[in-house]
């Protein structure tokens, strides 16, 4: 079943009554009260990977901080990364402060509002771009979040695996095709609204729905049936070592390289262990290896796991001293020897961030 094919009517009563409902039911978030270019780009990038009552702290202190393109980017990268903290993907945050810097540059400070402009910056894609043009801008352009796919996947009975490219276009014909010609602000944030809160992944709400009498897989009983998804791969386990090592009444932290996983953050030294090497060969080999130093390891501390979007860690730390060497980066950036009353003025990764809190909670100025 495909929009083009619907009577004019049937189309209107579709926006008014999906219109009509937002009008009612839609959401108060900061970013609704405005329509600063900016602001929706932020937390547009926010949305995409938390929550919205874990985006709405962020966003406020992100814009409180930085209130405007000028001053992301006039800021230090470290300080944008700091603020970020706990947010996870700060490839997004390190492409936010690089846009902000080329927006400054090429187009005077001021948000483009031409799509191609907007697609030429780090970090924006059709998404995002599409966000900030409907929802600043008012235009006609459509948005193909999570929870846009899953509705518009349950209405036109898309059965296709949506991770395939066909399909993929597929659904930005049709989330292009049912836009009105007014308040497409509006009506693109009721989608994404209408799948949050009432076409959930789970259990949809359809009695609820003010759209169900359009649903073709409402009338077909087959609403958690889709959007169909390829089926998950296994996701690896790896044993990592980490090292707070000490020297004269100070420990070592070292930064992450800027590209690549977790880039531009600080972390404890250590790494990934080896098939049949013990923990402590493990992290002494790793420093050797990334720092040209060597060290002593006198207790272990304690372990923590993480979960990342392909891949979950456990984290094994221990109480190390330094013992000889002069320190070379050959897989870091930097690296700082801090006191304990330093540690908190530094972004670290959500991992070491919980050895951090362990490190309050059951030692004094990080030893034992």
């Amino acid at each position: 079943m495909k929009f083009i094919e619907m009577k004019d009517i049937f189309r209107k009563n579709f926006h008014h009554v999906l219109l009509s409902w937002y009008d009612t039911h839609r959401r108060e978030m900061p970013w609704r009260r405005t329509y600063d270019p900016y602001h929706i780009w932020i937390s547009e990038v926010m949305l995409q990977q938390t929550q919205v009552n874990t985006a709405i702290a962020y966003y406020s202190r992100f814009i409180q901080r930085f209130p405007t393109v000028q001053a992301l980017a006039e800021a230090d990268l470290s300080e944008v990364m700091k603020v970020w903290e706990g947010l996870g993907y700060y490839s997004r945050a390190r492409n936010l402060h690089k846009a902000a810097e080329e927006i400054m540059r090429r187009f005077q400070g001021k948000i483009p509002d031409q799509s191609q402009a907007l697609l030429s910056l780090p970090g924006i894609g059709r998404y995002t771009a599409g966000a900030i043009l409907s929802i600043a801008f008012d235009k006609q352009c459509p948005i193909l979040d999570g929870n846009v796919i899953r509705v518009l996947a349950r209405i036109f009975h898309v059965t296709d695996t949506i991770d395939r490219a066909s399909t993929q276009k597929l659904l930005w014909a049709l989330a292009e095709e049912i836009l009105p010609k007014k308040r497409v602000r509006d009506f693109n944030q009721a989608l994404m609204e209408l799948g949050a809160l009432l076409c959930k992944p789970k259990r949809p709400l359809c009695v609820a729905c003010p759209v169900a009498i359009f649903c073709e897989a409402k009338k077909l009983s087959i609403q958690e049936e889709l959007p169909v998804k390829s089926p998950r791969k296994p996701i690896p386990h790896y044993d990592v070592t980490g090292g707070i090592i000490w020297k004269e009444g100070k420990f070592l932290i070292t930064l992450r390289p800027p590209k690549g996983l977790l880039g531009g953050l600080w972390e404890f030294p250590g790494g990934k262990k080896n098939e049949g090497e013990d923990l402590q060969a493990c992290l002494k080999r790793e420093i050797r290896e990334e720092l040209a130093i060597d060290i002593r390891i006198d207790k272990f501390l304690t372990s923590v796991k993480h979960a990342y979007s392909h891949f979950r860690i456990t984290l094994h730390v221990f109480q190390c001293n330094y013992v000889r060497g002069a320190i070379q980066l050959f897989a870091c950036s930097d690296y700082r020897w801090i006191p304990w009353e330093e540690l908190e003025r530094y972004a670290f990764p959500a991992a070491d961030r919980k050895v951090i809190r362990w490190l309050k909670e059951n030692t004094r100025g990080g030893k034992i």
